[in-house]
């Protein structure tokens, strides 16, 4: 018997604004939007769905509608009727219950991350040194502590871009960072760009403000590397602003997750004028920019492309330093970190002053921490490319300059039934779905490249038991997803 339940209010925020979408049928269009939130991974397979008449109820619709749509949903499979326990999500050709991971191996790559620093306690037990002198006050601190904002902005100069401490904002993390900008920059039913696949969590912070998405498709690293400018993207953010007159975009212009694609420095310009010219707001997502492998360019931070205020910056330490470090920043102009400040608040009451302080210690050893995941990320690159190229040669394996992960296709539209495979493995992996909007990106799986070497190995092996197993098992149906994304 499965223990996940569903509730029906926790399904309507899941389905979002299905009805708007809907073509024919009603119970069609709910089944559909149901279908793809078990597929892409959002209602986990063995989760109990909310009854017939409570979920009627909560969306406003006849029972009798709800019923259509979940005995559509088992026609397809990916609904199952237990007696007294109603109906519960699983995918097409999976067993009912899957058998628990093996003890002996538990990898995680749905998180694409280092691991820490190797002097990281010791840099932290130098911070806690100097906590005492900070002991004075209260320790809410709702912008950040001088000494960091100065190393921060001092950061930014290195890069040519120059920055004052008052530009900058201390968050806990990038994404604290991209919903507080969501929630300031956003109204609801305001008109929001996004990159298709991209940052889960970024579009997920919009929704929550109020944002209607824009979408606009993002090509593979090396599928657009002998081109001079990635145009295609490029024209399509400029249709996409011209057409939707958006309030903000959020963009991840260098080693984007998950592609790893790179802008250059043309469609950085391009972009920027475009969004100037309709008073759009680029959040641009650099937690990864400074992860350069090889790449054949050196670009400045984005802002330094546009006119003052056009794109505002967020960085972090997560995939330098250790995620486990909850510090991020926002790049902006001084009237709307003031903004930023006014509105915190209700969300939380400042950032950790230790951990501050000890990053605080780490900014003048960038240079240095840089080199160090660079070469970490050269070795995760390459083997992993060697890996997939013997375990799965139909496989295509974009070959990134940079950044965290690679988004690899894998040839049919499975991925959310692999990913599902590879967990009775022992192996979390992110199925393509959870880039994408309404389950897109079937064909698609991302690897991160930031594991130590070992651990890929063991993963590849798992990944490719866990393949082997799905031979013979129907594919899920995705409709009309599209076939080449």
């Amino acid at each position: 018997m499965t223990d996940a339940t569903l509730s029906a209010r926790a399904l309507e925020n899941l389905l979002g604004d299905w009805r708007g979408a809907a073509r024919g049928a009603v119970y069609l269009a709910l089944a559909e939007r149901v279908r793809l939130l078990i597929l892409d991974g959002r209602v986990s397979v063995e989760t109990r769905l909310p009854a017939e008449r409570e979920l009627a109820d909560r969306l406003g619709l006849s029972r009798t509608t709800v019923t259509a749509a979940y005995r559509h949903l088992r026609e397809q499979g990916l609904l199952r009727s237990l007696r007294g326990s109603g109906s519960v999500a699983r995918l097409p050709g999976a067993p009912a219950a899957m058998p628990a991971p093996p003890a002996s191996l538990q990898l995680d790559l749905s998180k694409a991350a280092p691991a820490a620093l190797p002097w990281l306690a010791e840099v932290a037990r130098e911070a806690a040194d100097e906590l005492p002198a900070h002991l004075g006050d209260s320790g809410f601190d709702p912008i950040g502590t001088p000494a960091l904002r100065q190393a921060i902005a001092d950061r930014y100069a290195l890069r040519g871009l120059p920055t004052s401490p008052d530009q900058i904002m201390v968050t806990i993390g990038a994404q604290h960072a991209i919903a507080l900008l969501s929630r300031v920059l956003v109204g609801r039913g305001d008109r929001a760009v996004i990159e298709a696949p991209t940052y889960p969590h970024a579009y997920e912070a919009l929704r929550v403000a109020g944002a209607r998405l824009v979408t606009v498709p993002v090509s593979p690293h090396d599928a657009i590397a002998a081109l001079t400018s990635s145009d295609d993207e490029v024209e399509a953010l400029e249709r996409a602003f011209a057409r939707a007159n958006p309030s903000a975009a959020y963009l991840m212009p260098d080693f984007q997750n998950p592609t790893g694609r790179s802008l250059d420095e043309s469609g950085r310009e391009r972009v920027l004028d475009a969004a100037a010219r309709q008073g759009t707001v680029i959040i641009a997502d650099e937690t990864t920019a400074e992860l350069d492998i090889d790449r054949a360019f050196e670009p400045l931070p984005l802002a330094a492309y546009g006119p003052p205020g056009t794109a505002v910056l967020i960085g972090s330490v997560g995939k330098t330093v250790w995620g486990g470090v909850r510090i991020g920043w926002i790049r902006a102009e001084p009237t709307l970190i003031r903004k930023l400040v006014a509105v915190r608040a209700p969300g939380d009451l400042g950032t950790p002053i230790l951990e501050q302080l000890l990053v605080t210690r780490l900014m003048p050893r960038m240079d240095e921490i840089l080199a160090l995941r660079r070469a970490e990320l050269r070795a995760g690159r390459d083997r992993l490319e060697e890996l997939i190229a013997e375990a799965f040669p139909e496989w295509h394996v974009p070959h990134v300059d940079g950044g965290i992960a690679t988004w690899i296709g894998i040839g049919a539209p499975v991925s959310s039934q692999l990913a599902l495979a590879a967990r009775s493995q022992g192996l979390l992996i992110a199925a393509g779905p959870r880039f994408g909007i309404d389950g897109a990106f079937e064909r698609f799986l991302r690897l991160p490249i930031c594991q130590p070497v070992a651990e890929t190995e063991a993963a590849v092996q798992a990944l490719r038991v866990a393949w082997e197993s799905m031979a013979g098992m129907p594919a899920v149906d995705v409709g009309l997803l599209p076939a080449v994304v």
